[in-house]
């Protein structure tokens, strides 16, 4: 393998994965909605996938860390030559499926149309295509949770303890992703197919919050607050202040909700080993 397109690559997933393309000695092709800095072994192609965007010559893989109908929709209209694809979903497809929220079972189902058009355009191009579904992604600062939790902690020294918050989650590293899509171009005989991918850990939703914070190292205070209360009007102020705005029932219902992910396939097929949730201050830098 010679070269690979990259959209995405400014986020999450797509700033891990540069280092370690261009370690496997990858030339990379990276698309940003926004000019960067030149970087040795990476070409910058400044375009947008709700764009018209025509398929760079020479490549022969592309993995996309943007959002999967984009792409999956630009694939089937650009028709590129890659025999290799692999793109990052959501295990949203599976968690709000049957979300009592109709926005929620909407995003669901472009999900799941997205990843039907795309294995359909891998099959009629000849090239193989695989779909990680991730849990909630962390490690950059950037993800729209745990990230805006630890700010809020940053900047107020306290954090919300929620008692009853029993549902269990698996936060996965971005840049263990990173070195699954790295492995995964290697990887051909792996085609149309999605894995759901977890963390190392599954702890309670309580259990998360309260390590994000303490990862900070700055010595912030608990605030104990009953997942009962989540509904009211203090709660909802301090839902707000930490960047979440309002709170739909059906996020409220999911506390008590595990969403997580077997990934036992990912293990088998490609060694999926991920790490625990240990996460560090340099996980959440900070912004502004």
């Amino acid at each position: 393998m010679t070269a690979c397109l990259l959209f995405g690559a400014s986020g999450m997933v797509g700033s891990r994965l540069l280092p370690r393309l261009r370690e496997a000695r990858i030339e990379v092709i990276a698309v940003s909605r926004q000019p960067r800095p030149a970087q040795a072994g990476v070409h910058w192609l400044q375009a947008d996938l709700h764009a018209p965007l025509a398929p760079p010559a020479g490549v022969d893989a592309i993995i996309s860390c943007g959002p999967l109908d984009a792409f999956a929709r630009w694939h089937a209209q650009a028709r590129p030559a890659a025999t290799r694809v692999v793109a990052l979903g959501s295990m949203s497809l599976d968690s709000k499926r049957t979300s009592a929220d109709a926005a929620e079972r909407a995003l669901a189902a472009r999900l799941q149309a997205a990843e039907d058009e795309l294995f359909a355009s891998a099959a009629a191009l000849g090239a193989s295509a695989l779909v990680l579904r991730p849990t909630l992604i962390y490690g950059s600062g950037q993800d729209r949770s745990l990230a805006r939790i630890a700010r809020f902690a940053r900047r107020w020294r306290m954090y919300p303890r929620l008692y009853g918050a029993t549902g269990l989650r698996q936060p996965v590293h971005a840049d263990d992703l990173a070195l699954a899509c790295t492995t995964l171009l290697g990887m051909p005989e792996l085609s149309r197919r999605s894995y759901p991918l977890g963390g190392g850990e599954r702890l309670s939703c309580a259990q998360m919050i309260e390590r994000t914070c303490v990862s900070l190292g700055i010595g912030c205070l608990p605030i104990p607050l009953p997942v009962e209360l989540l509904g009211s009007a203090l709660a909802a102020r301090l839902a707000r202040a930490m960047g979440w705005g309002t709170l739909p029932a059906a996020v409220l219902a999911r506390l008590r909700e595990d969403l997580v992910a077997d990934h036992g396939e990912a293990e088998r097929d490609f060694g999926w080993a991920p790490r625990p949730f240990e996460p560090a201050a340099a996980d959440w830098p900070p912004t502004g």
